[in-house]
């Protein structure tokens, strides 16, 4: 102990330890105090909705092929060439916006016997076809020898999302502010001020094609090989506002 210090009288000691004591009391009161405290009077909880509708002027487009093999390397080698040839002959009638080309899935997987053994290999790929111009890419499909059209979907491309979420979202803020001064003079005030507001977009713009019934690209030539014939539906894209206002 430090020479200089004294030791605390049991008297002292208990003193202190009451001290402290009430303060701890007394902060836990004051934080009780203000998680409880009472809410604030003429507060609304309120939403509104803003919604435009659009033409779809996205579309995506993918060619499948499948191959089956007792030997998974020969499956895989067998795929690699069947892609590269697709692409190179898609490669030709990429444009970028218009039609823009990725490979998709690709897969191998054991097949098995009913002794739950591997009889064979099955392999998959895919490529994707996607852009504005929906005649060149039917027309670029048809064309892909050995692999057929698995399916179609039309969705908004990301300019005109944003650009009609922007209108969207001019909507629901205005259709909010009119619900909030109509609520604030029903209940016979001046005016308002906003407390808290959130804003969510939501859209049904990707519809998925059934799957369209398509000859085999390696049983039809060239000639014989017909675009299907394709049309974008509308789509609604939503952007709510919701948040709550002080009615003064």
């Amino acid at each position: 102990m430090n020479k200089f210090s004294k030791p605390l009288s049991s008297s002292r000691f208990t003193a202190v330890a009451a001290l402290l004591a009430a303060a701890c009391a007394g902060g836990n009161v004051w934080a009780q105090n203000a998680a409880t405290g009472e809410k604030p009077v003429n507060v609304v909880q309120l939403s509104a909705q803003g919604t435009v509708e659009v033409r779809q002027d996205w579309m995506t487009a993918t060619l499948s092929a499948t191959k089956d093999g007792r030997d998974a390397a020969t499956v895989q080698a067998q795929l690699q060439k069947l892609v590269e040839a697709a692409m190179t002959t898609l490669r030709h009638e990429a444009k970028n916006g218009e039609m823009e080309l990725s490979t998709g899935n690709f897969s191998i997987s054991p097949r098995y016997g009913n002794n739950g053994k591997v009889e064979g290999w099955q392999g998959q790929a895919e490529i994707v076809l996607q852009g504005r111009d929906f005649v060149r890419i039917t027309q670029a499909a048809a064309k892909v020898q050995d692999m057929t059209l698995a399916s179609m979907g039309f969705g908004l491309s990301r300019e005109a999302r944003e650009k009609v979420e922007g209108e969207a979202q001019a909507k629901a803020i205005e259709n909010f502010r009119q619900r909030a001064a109509a609520i604030t003079k029903s209940f016979g005030f001046a005016g308002y001020s906003l407390r808290e507001v959130s804003v969510n977009s939501s859209d049904s713009s990707m519809r998925p094609m059934p799957r369209p019934r398509m000859m085999s690209m390696a049983k039809a030539s060239y000639a014989d090989a017909a675009p299907v014939p394709v049309e974008a539906d509308r789509a609604e894209v939503s952007v709510s506002v919701g948040g709550s206002i002080q009615m003064q």
